[in-house]
């Protein structure tokens, strides 16, 4: 029994954490495009909020119940390959996404709050724009690859 919840708790937080991090994108995405700054205001002080009260939570679930998991079913975490390649992925993503994601989504919201106050910088927010949806694609394809891993479990 402890087993089954544990890995519903699990599976509920890798969709909340991958849900959140792939409708970032769309929400910031969809804002950009309309070309209002209130939009990309609303959309980055969204997606902030987003990863404060779904994200961060969702790691620590994932951290917490996928050890638990795998001390539970006896499986060495460092000698199974699946599980230390898996964590290794998503310390990867924590780390892009605390090094360069975080404060590039700070500093594009900064950057269009300026613009509401009458000093935009179009070119420094395209810019920072880039710089995220870069880091951002690598902060979203080392946990899609944890997940294929945690599936598919490879010897």
């Amino acid at each position: 029994m402890l087993y089954f919840a544990l890995k519903a708790l699990h599976i509920v937080s890798v969709v909340v954490f991958i849900g959140n991090i792939i409708t970032g994108f769309f929400w910031k995405a969809h804002a950009d495009r309309t070309g209002e700054l209130r939009g990309r205001v609303q959309a980055l002080d969204g997606l902030i909020r987003a990863d404060r009260v779904f994200t961060t939570p969702a790691v620590l679930f994932i951290i917490v119940t996928g050890v638990s998991l795998a001390l539970t079913m006896g499986l060495p975490i460092f000698g199974t390959p699946w599980i230390l390649w898996g964590l290794l992925l998503f310390g990867i993503a924590g780390a892009v996404f605390g090094v360069f994601v975080g404060p590039l989504q700070k500093k594009l919201l900064a950057n269009a709050r300026a613009g509401l106050a009458g000093a935009w910088n179009e070119a420094e927010y395209h810019a920072l724009s880039k710089a995220w949806g870069r880091w951002g694609a690598v902060a979203t394809a080392a946990p899609l690859g944890a997940l294929l891993l945690m599936v598919f479990k490879p010897a």
